[in-house]
């Protein structure tokens, strides 16, 4: 049986998505290699992907001779780790009881949920800091963590997961006695693992990514996170791209791990079997 011919639409449309690959590609790997260089290679202008002095002076720099890159990664742990994990809890949480219970005002919670999808997040920042200023959770943990604990989008985008759950789950575990927070927790949130994937993909990376708002909120040195950590690299005279790549790999691996771990739950969809 002689194999089906590819149509030219089918080609292109490959051949469109391997360059887009390779284009999106390229600044990574340029990045990567740099990370193995030394600052006169990069900054000589030859675009070389393979160092022509290979070197790990970079990475024994920002790990051990810098003596605060260890202490920027683990504030950023600590921040996007718990912010991501609360956000699953009360997002989910909040997304159920507006699918699925009946309260006074529950369709005007759901509107103001809506209006503050529509807020830029800088509208809010001199409120929030004047409020953690009275709180004194400038330069904390919780300053970065509690006003972000919540996110409106993700209320929205788990009230429409939970709008298609079905019911007939939910209803055979309470006739087996289980309690409202029971089926949520052993019932619903199991089978919702693509949704918290996605979720915590995006939430993860919100958090990792931040610059503004612990730019704004962390005044000493030691509390920075790793966005921050890696603007001192950069000087008013002297840039230290060397560093600044060698970091910025390191910045990179947290979030490449999250994707892989969750991205078989993001990928699979939703069988509601209802089996066990």
């Amino acid at each position: 049986m002689k194999p089906k011919k590819m149509s030219f639409s089918k080609r292109l449309l490959y051949i469109i998505l391997v360059a887009y690959a390779v284009t999106t590609l390229i600044p990574f790997f340029w990045a990567l290699s740099s990370s193995f260089k030394t600052l006169e290679e990069i900054v000589s202008g030859t675009l070389n992907f393979l160092p022509k002095n290979f070197t790990l002076d970079n990475y024994k720099q920002i790990f051990i001779e810098q003596d605060l890159f260890p202490r920027w990664m683990l504030n950023s742990l600590i921040i996007a780790g718990t912010g991501t994990f609360l956000n699953i809890i009360f997002n989910s949480m909040a997304g159920y009881a507006l699918a699925r219970l009946t309260f006074p005002g529950k369709k005007a919670l759901f509107i103001i949920i809506l209006a503050v999808l529509m807020i830029p997040a800088q509208v809010t920042m001199i409120p929030n800091y004047l409020i953690l200023k009275e709180l004194g959770w400038l330069n904390s943990y919780q300053g970065m963590i509690v006003p972000a604990m919540i996110n409106a989008t993700f209320i929205f985008m788990m009230r429409q997961f939970f709008v298609n759950f079905p019911k007939e789950l939910e209803e055979a575990a309470q006739i087996d006695g289980l309690s409202r927070l029971g089926i949520f927790f052993k019932i619903v949130l199991p089978l919702a693992k693509p949704a918290l994937a996605a979720q915590a993909i995006f939430v993860f990376m919100g958090f990792w990514n931040d610059f503004m708002r612990p730019l704004i909120i962390m005044t000493d040195t030691e509390m920075y996170t790793l966005p921050l950590g890696l603007n001192t690299f950069k000087g008013q005279y002297v840039s230290y791209w060397n560093y600044i790549m060698a970091a910025s790999m390191a910045f990179t691996l947290p979030v490449l791990l999250i994707y892989a771990f969750f991205n078989k739950y993001f990928i699979k969809g939703v069988s509601f079997t209802g089996g066990k």
